[in-house]
């Protein structure tokens, strides 16, 4: 996958719990789970408002790039 979610590293910087963030946000916190592992397709931008309301970031602190590794083929 080219896009790596940090919402996890997030969390910790800011010493918050998964809870506490999914209360806060209105989601389950297994879809804050799901989230986190980066097996969503998705997340709608209201929901990515909130979650950087409440950790006080940017969006590019919780997602970046990363390319997928070549095949190795010439």
């Amino acid at each position: 996958m080219a896009i790596v979610v940090r919402l996890d590293v997030m969390l910790a910087m800011r010493k918050v719990r998964s809870r506490e963030l999914a209360e806060f946000v209105g989601i389950t916190e297994s879809n804050l789970s799901l989230l986190k592992s980066g097996h969503v397709r998705g997340v709608r931008f209201e929901t990515l408002s909130r979650i950087c309301e409440f950790l006080e970031c940017q969006p590019g602190d919780l997602l970046a790039y990363e390319p997928d590794e070549e095949t190795g083929e010439s």
